[in-house]
């Protein structure tokens, strides 16, 4: 089967983009938006509205498949591409990849996606998030011109077994929280809240007391709400390298706060994202050990999340062969190709690290649901409720799709 022709629509995702360094300086709170100047290349403002693209593929037997071009809220920062912005981007598509498109005949998934993520216009790659809704694009027409779904594309091109079995979810409360954990909790989300510590006098405390305060909440917040005694949630909690800022980089005070946290978190299990960002990928994976190796030393069960500079394929492969932390995150649209997705949670999995299947707030329900199949195709240990900050809207498409994929796994394979 053929692509027959290919069309592009603009489209907004479900959050905005974020200077996250402008914010790391202190940038203020106005409302919804921040007071002050952006210090990232391409941003016009310190918040603005989050854009996508939709890849839009007619086959030649009528069906359409999709896949929505988008980018992280923190573009630029850490190693990541720059902003993504539709009008800069849709006269690109027309031009550099709609022509290799049209007339296409249909292959493999894994062939099409690295011919694609391979390929360079005027010696430069294609932005990731290009790679990333073009690969989504073709991974569904495959899917639709075999009549089955992404999720079985992916276990038998990988050779993965078909498992109908839930991904933990993991819910991220943006700024509110609070009442956004409450809706967590209520629902029975897997692990919670991310909790968007990004600022070390607002919300980490110039002693890490805020920081602790909260942790203490959450608990006391799960036996409150929880349903039976028998739930228990990860905590798994983004602190946006403030701790580092708040030490001043010295690791073992970094590991030794960190390690103070267990006894707030009781008897749940305690993630610690991003304690420290040194700016560059090397530095960052030695930092992370050291943290990681004094947490091992002193007996501590909190656990070290990698995110910062841990982008691409490649980057999740040295983060796992260092033994730099505990579980590293795959950021989804920052890998690009969404083979790469698969890839890394395979590798993470043979490697003795726990792989989190992420990504942002700013993706769109398109781009949440195909990366739904990747991760139950793939198995990851936990995957990211998205899009958006408001947690429900997220957490419904993830869990729904899920709940699909699961029932129609079940009526097509039995039991597994």
């Amino acid at each position: 089967m053929r692509i027959s022709k290919v069309t592009f629509s603009r489209g907004i995702s479900a959050f905005y983009f974020d200077d996250q360094r402008a914010i790391k300086k202190g940038a203020k709170h106005d409302g919804f938006t921040y007071v002050g100047q952006p210090v990232t290349q391409g941003f016009t403002n310190i918040r603005q509205a989050g854009q996508s693209i939709s890849i839009i593929m007619l086959l030649e037997d009528g069906q359409i498949a999709t896949g929505d071009c988008a980018a992280v809220q923190y573009s630029g920062a850490g190693g990541r591409d720059p902003l993504f912005l539709a009008n800069e981007f849709i006269p690109f598509l027309e031009k550099h990849i709609k022509p290799h498109l049209e007339g296409m005949e249909i292959g493999t998934f894994r062939d099409m996606s690295k011919r694609f993520c391979e390929m360079k216009i005027e010696g430069k790659p294609l932005h990731s998030a290009i790679k990333y809704g073009l690969t989504q694009a073709l991974l569904d027409a495959v899917a639709k011109s075999l009549r089955i779904m992404p999720c079985e594309v992916v276990c038998n091109e990988y050779n993965l077994p078909i498992i109908a079995k839930r991904v933990p979810i993991f819910g991220q409360s943006g700024d509110d929280r609070y009442n956004n954990v409450d809706k967590m909790l209520i629902k029975g989300v897997e692990a919670l809240p991310h909790g968007l510590i990004n600022n070390v006098e607002e919300k980490l405390g110039l002693q890490g007391e805020k920081l602790r305060e909260y942790v203490r909440w959450l608990v006391k917040r799960v036996k409150t709400l929880r349903a039976c005694d028998s739930y228990k949630p990860d905590l798994h909690i983004d602190v946006y390298g403030t701790i580092g800022q708040l030490f001043e980089n010295d690791m073992i005070k970094v590991a030794d706060y960190v390690a103070s946290l267990e006894k707030d978190a009781e008897d749940l299990q305690l993630y610690i994202e991003g304690p420290v960002d040194v700016e560059a990928k090397l530095p960052q994976i030695e930092a992370l050990k050291t943290i990681t190796d004094r947490l091992r030393a002193i007996g501590s069960n909190v656990k070290i999340v990698a995110d910062e500079w841990c982008n691409t394929y490649e980057d999740i492969k040295d983060f796992t062969d260092a033994k730099s932390c505990h579980m590293v995150q795959i950021k989804t649209p920052d890998l690009g190709g969404i083979q790469n997705i698969v890839e890394s949670v395979i590798y993470c999995k043979q490697n003795g690290m726990e792989a989190y299947q992420g990504g942002t707030c700013n993706e769109t329900d398109n781009t949440a649901r195909i990366c739904v199949h990747l991760a139950m195709a793939a198995q990851a240990e936990r995957m990211l409720a998205k899009p958006g900050m408001g947690f429900d809207e997220g957490y419904t498409i993830v869990n729904n799709e899920m709940e699909r994929i699961i029932s129609v796994l079940k009526m097509k394979y039995g039991e597994k």
